[in-house]
């Protein structure tokens, strides 16, 4: 029997483009964009416009509770190289649009109530969105939800892309790539009206499209990681 075992499962990147090297605004930045967030322990790929220092960035990154997984070849990519630091090729990036409607709410954190009067600094509310978009997502586009959900009300072409860190509906034709549970919620759930999907995936668990069950292509699904943390797909009585 082999030693070795070879097994599916896709892993959330993060990528982080700099347009600047100055380690102090980079640190103040990010910090502040972590605490809006649930990024802490994210991995991420390391872009950059300008001259970096590699080691420092990694080592600044590593101290906010991030892990550098790669570069992307360019600027860094010989630093990277000459530590042994992977280096993935130049991509050509989707188009992020906007939705057409952003619904946002603040939520008092759950542990407010119980802060004493004696605490000096208030917990800051937790704000969750709820983007909404009525036209069809085409192939190159995608759009991000980083703090909620999102409601398609058409459907997604081949090569288009859906994250969110919540729940993603989809009242159309599935036929991109569908990423919800985006930095590790297991609770997040898929739903869309016909299921043709390149690739599925909540919380780094995923599944593309040659393994998605037969029975229910081109049907309404509902998704979900079931108790073993498996993605379970089951067809949706409409």
């Amino acid at each position: 029997m082999a030693d070795i075992r070879i097994t599916g499962r896709m892993v959330n990147f993060t990528r982080l483009t700099f347009d600047t090297n100055d380690h102090d605004v980079i640190r103040k930045q990010l910090s502040t964009m972590l605490d809006e967030t649930s990024y802490q322990g994210a991995l991420v790929v390391l872009d950059t416009t300008v001259e970096q220092e590699l080691i420092a960035l990694i080592q600044l990154l590593i101290d906010l509770d991030l892990q550098p997984m790669a570069v992307i070849d360019g600027l860094m990519g010989d630093q990277a190289r000459s530590i042994q630091f992977p280096v993935l090729p130049v991509d050509r990036p989707l188009q992020k649009i906007k939705p057409t409607q952003e619904q946002i709410v603040e939520k008092e954190p759950a542990d407010a109530k119980n802060q004493q009067s004696v605490t000096t600094s208030q917990p800051k509310n937790v704000s969750y969105a709820t983007s909404y978009h009525d036209e069809i997502l085409r192939t190159g586009q995608c759009i991000v939800q980083d703090h909620g959900d999102i409601i398609i009300n058409a459907g997604t072409n081949s090569g288009s892309e859906v994250i969110a860190s919540g729940n993603i509906h989809i009242y159309g034709n599935v036929r991109g790539r569908v990423i919800a549970g985006a930095g590790g919620n297991t609770k997040a759930r898929i739903f869309c009206h016909s299921l043709e999907a390149e690739l599925i995936s909540i919380a780094g668990t995923y599944c593309v499209a040659d393994d998605i069950p037969q029975n229910l292509i081109k049907k309404s699904v509902h998704i979900f990681l079931n108790d073993s943390q498996e993605l379970e797909f089951k067809a949706l009585e409409i």
